[in-house]
């Protein structure tokens, strides 16, 4: 298996979430935790953070979202 180290910029990049969320997130368990790298850096497996991703996209396609079900189920058109 074939894998690449995202630095904490390119996470932010792939991710749009802030430094501070990130960090904050890795803190409650709802991050992958980093790989430390060296005394003072860290970086991130790319098949970590495209999991993380994964998930939740499958969390938002299987939720219901109750607005788009009513506008759909009203047709979208007054009468």
């Amino acid at each position: 298996m074939s894998f690449r180290i995202l630095r904490i910029h390119e996470v932010i990049q792939k991710t749009g979430l802030g430094k501070s969320t990130i960090y904050w997130l890795i803190s409650k368990g709802e991050f992958p935790q980093p790989v430390k790298l060296g005394a003072r850096s860290i970086g991130f497996p790319d098949t970590d953070i495209n999991e993380w991703l994964n998930t939740r996209l499958q969390r938002r396609d299987n939720s219901i979202n109750p607005t788009a079900r009513n506008s759909t189920s009203q047709g979208g058109a007054k009468s």
